[in-house]
């Protein structure tokens, strides 16, 4: 039942053991993503949403149920998937050139040409100049950008994007958003975001996947209209459909 589509969660739960017991962090997931869809998980803390994406990129295995990825169960971690997380991780002492090539050393892929792919990627984000410069010379949004572009890097058919802007201030936060939309849309990637902020899933998604929690179930999927996802997501907060969406999202958010 799976067959056509690039992500599968089959009725997944996920039990963790902790010093007072079992905790099921989700239960009974089931929800579909395709190709070139950007979706997101939003829900209150606690439900789960970054444990969907751990089993996902398989750094753990769910307690019940399966993952797939273009038809294969997920059992281990996959190159063709990217993660991009709320801090940005760059190593200190590695230039910026070093850190966007990291996720391609490791997987034994840098070559002279994907060097010169990396490189563009960072023309892209506007940060070439700064290819010499180590993290600490950058500012919080630039340091995003760069861990954007080490995630792309190794040209990953899926993007997981784990609260990714929500350490930054708000005007930085609504740029990148942009930035993020736009280049994932014309790269064609397939995203799944996980965040708290109901405006930045309306402006950014196809899809929504709203939980509630103790454990994880996903209480509604909403569809974002076209009117919402043909503009860039700062522009799209504009439109008259948006405040609609945002109360939709909150109203199941507040729904016991």
């Amino acid at each position: 039942m799976w067959a056509n589509h690039l992500i599968a969660f089959d009725r997944v739960s996920k039990t963790f053991m902790t010093k007072n017991g079992e905790n099921q962090a989700v239960d009974d997931i089931s929800l579909t993503v395709d190709e070139g869809e950007f979706v997101s998980i939003l829900g209150p803390s606690g439900c789960g949403k970054s444990t969907l994406l751990s089993m996902l990129s398989g750094l753990f295995q769910p307690t019940k149920g399966k993952v797939f990825v273009n038809n294969e169960s997920v059992t281990k971690p996959r190159k063709d998937i990217g993660y991009m997380l709320q801090q940005d991780y760059l190593l200190s002492w590695r230039t910026i050139r070093q850190n966007i090539l990291l996720g391609l050393e490791i997987q034994n892929a840098l070559t002279s040409e994907t060097e010169r792919h990396a490189l563009r990627l960072l023309a892209e984000m506007g940060l070439l100049s700064y290819k010499d410069h180590y993290p600490h010379q950058l500012s919080g949004g630039m340091r995003q950008r760069v861990a954007l572009v080490r995630t792309l890097a190794t040209n990953p058919q899926i993007l997981l994007l784990d609260e990714p802007f929500s350490a930054l201030d708000f005007q930085t936060k609504l740029r990148l958003e942009d930035l993020v939309a736009d280049t994932l849309k014309r790269k064609k990637k397939t995203a799944i975001l996980v965040t708290h902020d109901i405006s930045e899933a309306v402006a950014m998604s196809d899809r929504i996947f709203v939980l509630k929690s103790s454990p994880g179930k996903i209480a509604t999927t909403i569809e974002i209209p076209d009117s919402l996802r043909e503009p860039l997501p700062f522009a799209s907060r504009d439109v008259p459909d948006f405040q609609h969406y945002f109360q939709l999202v909150w109203k199941e958010l507040n729904t016991k």
